[in-house]
């Protein structure tokens, strides 16, 4: 088991910057990489990135490219997402998550190849 926790939600101007947290514990050795989805509101839950635990190799949904960037801190077991020139389009529930099987040095992008689910956090981007 893994166990995920989000932090660094919360209400932001167009244009302004906030970094999100999603810590790890559990069964850490057995994660392959970890990525942030987001839902909208009445929308479906998206991809965002993803990082790769061994190598840091990483993915991006194209929405966020260059504006978003995913790192991770494994001796801390915690993953970020810096997120800057936050538009209102950005303004979702961001999840965190880990996967722990397939290959290493892989970031997917799918969310069915994700084992474990944090709870989320809001972010909201007003204009």
């Amino acid at each position: 088991q893994v166990q995920l926790v989000e932090s660094g939600g919360g209400l932001v101007q167009a244009g302004g910057s906030l970094r999100l947290s999603c810590a790890a514990s559990g069964r850490i050795s057995s994660t392959k990489a970890m990525g942030w989805f987001r839902q909208p509101p009445g929308k479906e839950r998206e991809f965002v990135r993803a990082i790769s635990w061994i190598g840091g190799i990483t993915s991006y949904a194209d929405s966020v490219r260059g504006r978003f960037t995913i790192s991770r801190d494994t001796a801390k077991n915690t993953v970020y997402l810096e997120m800057n020139s936050l538009k209102p389009e950005d303004t979702a529930v961001y999840y965190c998550a880990a996967q722990t099987r397939g290959r290493l040095y892989s970031a997917p992008r799918e969310q069915y190849e994700y084992d474990y689910w944090g709870r989320g956090t809001q972010v909201t981007v007003s204009s």
